[in-house]
């Protein structure tokens, strides 16, 4: 008698916002010159800017009930519950280029952007 038994596959759950090395490493950095190791970036969006809405970023030590919490490398983002819908299955990176440094966000809900990448259409 076989005592083989099919188990139904785990799922890996699927993180609604994703954020690169890069953009952790960039956080933590920003964190150590801070000095509070409590700090966790916000990324939120708000409406403005010339596409619609605008993506806004800030450091906060404490997160609210409904806030999605994401953690990398040691370093956490948090969104709240009314930017998520507009986040979900976004990737916060960090780049570094002759046209700058900056956070940025490739936002699968987006349909259009405007040219500085702070804003964008759903």
């Amino acid at each position: 008698m076989s005592t083989d038994t099919l188990e139904a596959p785990v799922e890996t759950p699927q993180v609604p916002v994703n954020m690169s090395d890069s953009a952790a490493a960039k956080i933590q950095e920003l964190i150590t010159e801070e000095g509070n190791p409590e700090l966790k970036l916000r990324i939120y969006v708000t409406g403005g800017g010339c596409s619609g809405f605008q993506y806004g970023f800030a450091f906060e030590e404490t997160m609210n009930e409904d806030d999605l919490r994401v953690e990398r490398n040691g370093v956490s983002i948090i969104v709240d519950a009314m930017s998520l819908q507009y986040l979900a299955g976004a990737n916060i990176e960090y780049e570094d280029s002759l046209e700058g440094s900056r956070f940025v966000i490739k936002n699968p809900n987006a349909t259009s952007t405007c040219g500085c990448g702070s804003s964008f259409s759903v």
